[in-house]
């Protein structure tokens, strides 16, 4: 329950708002912030749940007339322009400024708690119909996907098109260059490393892309007798690793460019490019997404001469890390599998396999991307645990 409001005053000349709660507490919000967000109609279309007031009719230096209590749930406010607004108490405490306030808030928009793993994963299992039927499953699955990074689905049909439903599940899939979805078995004059029966080292797919794909499931729909094993690194964990062991190499994958590229014809003709580091960081200099195929790393590499040798030396002691016996994961998809992993954080590789007269193994794949399976876990959440 959100405590009611004990006091309410203007602070610092009328820039500032100061509420004292009920449970002792204290909030301060800049008036530019509370005038940017006025609730009334005029400012504020409520049906679409998006802001009406026009950023250039906004006074970056506002100052209350006058604030009051109206009662302990909510505060009205005057402004020069005798313009009024009004807040109410859950509304203030949820956007509170306070570092508390801010990580809860977070946490519970984009759930970035990780659980990092290495050789002793437990691979998360939920059978594929539940997900399917079952909202609290889904969400299950959804949330695990998101702390773990991966997600065994098991029991589906071993036929195409059961990624087609698991994407209208959570909303949509992405569609690129390789369709829809898309089929992994061995081809003639294979347009994919993906498409032979070769050993694939670890990898993310389509760092070749602006916007690489978040999510990537893989349904087995046959399996070779021998060889075809699968492979998986956790790919953050792999870079807390690397920074802690050599920062300088950290230093280096975190900021360099790579050139990456993908020319050829598939569902359309397609000449891609595109420059990634393999660690993208966020501000607090955290990895957020992993940008690594040493299939498509382009040969034109735009960096200056005598800074070519120190990147290979990085990605080295990082491929290493990748493939140490301790942080790598190896397991075998069945028929009716489907493994469902964060691209931007998990790599995935395979162990080769010997090529027949016919398909002797078969996966069908597709992308998802981390807007579409968020928000389809954020409406879940509010249905699963009956928030408002």
């Amino acid at each position: 329950m959100t405590p009611g409001i004990q006091k309410v005053e203007a602070l610092d000349t009328g820039h500032f708002i100061r509420v004292e709660w009920e449970d002792g507490s204290e909030s301060c919000y800049p008036c530019v912030w509370l005038r940017d967000n006025c609730q009334c109609p005029r400012c504020f279309l409520h049906s679409a749940r998006a802001r009406k007031l026009v950023f250039k009719d906004l006074d970056v230096n506002i100052v209350v007339k006058e604030v009051t209590l109206a009662d302990r749930k909510k505060i009205s406010i005057t402004w020069p322009d005798e313009h009024a607004s009004e807040y109410e108490a859950e509304w203030l405490k949820k956007r509170c400024f306070s570092e508390e306030a801010r990580a809860e808030m977070r946490e519970d928009l984009f759930l970035p708690e990780r659980q990092y793993w290495g050789s002793d994963l437990q691979l998360p299992k939920i059978p594929f119909e539940e997900v399917m039927c079952d909202d609290e499953s889904t969400y299950k699955w959804l949330c695990t996907l998101k702390k773990v990074g991966i997600v065994l689905l098991t029991g589906a049909a071993p036929r195409q098109g059961e990624l087609v439903k698991l994407g209208h599940r959570i909303g949509f899939l992405r569609l690129t260059f390789y369709g829809p979805t898309w089929q992994v078995q061995d081809k003639a004059d294979a347009n994919n490393v993906a498409y032979t029966t070769g050993k694939l080292c670890f990898h993310t797919d389509y760092p070749v892309l602006q916007h690489p794909p978040g999510v990537q499931f893989l349904h087995c729909i046959k399996q070779t007798a021998t060889g075809g094993e699968s492979e998986v690194v956790d790919g953050f964990h792999i870079s807390n690793k690397l920074k802690t062991q050599n920062p300088q190499a950290y230093q280096i994958l975190s900021s360099t460019a790579v050139d990456y590229t993908d020319v050829g014809v598939d569902y359309c003709d397609f000449a891609v490019q595109c420059k990634q580091r393999i660690i993208d960081v966020d501000s607090r200099g955290q990895a957020v997404r992993i940008n690594y195929n040493n299939a498509t790393r382009d040969t034109v590499f735009d960096i200056p001469v005598e800074k070519v040798r120190p990147f290979y030396a990085a990605l080295k002691e990082f491929d290493d890390l990748l493939n140490s016996a301790e942080h790598k994961f190896t397991y075998k998809l069945k028929p009716g599998d489907i493994v469902t992993f964060d691209n931007w954080r998990v790599l995935h590789g395979r162990q080769s396999y010997e090529s027949g007269s016919e398909v002797t193994r078969h996966l069908e794949g597709a992308y998802a991307d981390w807007d579409v399976v968020m928000s389809r876990l954020r409406l879940l959440r509010k249905r699963v645990l009956n928030r408002d």
